[in-house]
């Protein structure tokens, strides 16, 4: 689910200031070295941790004036406005997903099972044939290589079958008025009125998920449009039910993130005898010459330039597989911020190419930390001295080299990865 935020809206005196009062501060993209190994987390539960927004200052009916204000001023046209907002409400189940902290996360190889299942892979290979000429069309234009585009498709939504319920608007004015990161949700919705005024909007409206991504290849907003295209030539951006805008426009969005055709996104690499698994650290970049000195070399041949820099990354710490990411892999990560998520696109655009899949095996009977325990880690990593940064369950790259540091101290693989084995040295 790509975004961008929105820029270059203007606002009255007045406006900013009541703005200002009744949103939250605005959460920045995490860079590569800063994002967890593990991001994807399973559906929100009724049991789920639940951080409450701050309450509004406006009633909506207040907040939508202001709201229709700040539309007119960005080119939105009143009548448009009007219609569109007329009989809206908030929606209390978009509320309740944006504020849910769910406890447990799922581990990463059975979100890998489930991204790369043999029923995707067969039907991907069929769609990738199937519409094989719109790809060597897009390939053309854009230069991004055809798995990728079709992992995408099947990871956002299945291959177009399942692009969200959710009324957009309803969903955005929802979240800006009442989320977590309103002046977020609130640049979406007006890019979202932006769409509609300019025509691209299905007749059904602006449908989605309950986030306000959009169609099969879910867009936010901001990068529909900043980055959909019409590649059908039908005068509109279509990404829900046009195949060829959707798959046009994801390989639009890749482009602008750098990526390389025909260099893989990383490969899986076998490690040497001794290896300091503190160099699995994504601040620590080298060539992939300097990689195979060290010993670390590919599980299958790969064609890719020599002098590319590549990290090193250990989704499952030195117990599970070790995989070499290039330049496509940031790339990946652009249109979603989640390593779990790139991986998963990475390893299922290889199976859609014919590769095998992941070599070593996954230390399935680990048992994940849950939210409240890395909470926990985070704190007595701190007691200790070892700075994690706050201690708010995400494992990023500050807890990742506090992690380290203290492994290194008790003589351990020092591969930053937060086991229950480790809490349990903690304690």
């Amino acid at each position: 689910m790509p975004y961008l935020l929105l820029r270059g809206l203007s606002h009255s005196a007045t406006a900013l200031f009541l703005l200002l009062l009744t949103a939250c501060a605005e959460v920045p993209a995490q860079p590569l070295a800063d994002v967890p190994a593990i991001t994807t987390t399973a559906p929100a539960s009724p049991t789920a941790n639940v951080v409450s927004p701050p309450s509004p200052l406006l009633s909506f009916t207040e907040w939508r004036m202001l709201l229709r204000s700040d539309a007119i001023a960005a080119g939105i046209d009143a009548e448009l406005f009007d219609r569109t907002f007329a009989g809206i409400t908030l929606d209390p189940r978009v509320v309740t997903s944006d504020s849910s902290q769910p406890e447990f996360t799922r581990p990463v190889w059975e979100y890998i099972d489930g991204a790369v299942s043999v029923s995707r892979v067969a039907q991907g290979r069929l769609l990738k044939a199937q519409h094989r000429p719109t790809l060597k069309a897009i390939r053309s234009t854009y230069a991004v290589d055809h798995e990728v585009l079709i992992a995408i498709w099947g990871m956002e939504s299945n291959f177009g079958s399942n692009i969200g319920s959710h009324s957009v608007i309803r969903s955005l004015a929802t979240l800006a008025y009442d989320g977590r990161r309103q002046v977020f949700w609130r640049s979406q919705l007006l890019a979202a009125l932006q769409i509609l005024q300019a025509g691209d909007a299905p007749p059904q409206g602006l449908i989605g998920s309950w986030a306000g991504a959009m169609g099969q290849t879910q867009f936010m907003p901001t990068t529909f449009n900043q980055h959909a295209v019409d590649f059908d030539g039908d005068g509109r951006r279509d990404l829900w039910s046009s195949t060829p805008d959707a798959l046009a426009s994801a390989a639009h969005y890749l482009q602008a993130s750098g990526w390389e055709n025909g260099q893989p996104w990383g490969f899986e690499v076998n490690l040497p005898q001794g290896f300091d698994y503190a160099m699995a650290d994504p601040e620590v970049r080298r060539s992939l010459i300097q990689w195979r000195e060290l010993g670390v070399k590919p599980t299958r041949a790969i064609d890719a330039n020599d002098t590319s820099l590549a990290t090193l990354f250990l989704p499952a710490g030195h117990r599970g597989p070790a995989f070499l990411l290039l330049n496509n892999f940031r790339s990946i990560l652009r249109y979603n911020n989640s390593t779990a998520y790139a991986l998963a696109i990475g390893l299922l655009s290889d199976a859609l190419d014919g590769n095998p899949g992941v070599q070593a095996a996954w230390p399935r009977n680990d048992r994940q930390l849950g939210r409240s325990e890395r909470i926990e880690l985070q704190e007595l990593l701190a007691n200790k001295g070892y700075e994690p940064g706050p201690a708010d369950g995400i494992i990023g790259a500050n807890t990742r080299k506090a992690v380290r540091a203290f492994q290194q101290s008790q003589g351990q693989p020092a591969d930053g990865y937060p086991s229950h084995q480790l809490l349990e040295q903690l304690r």
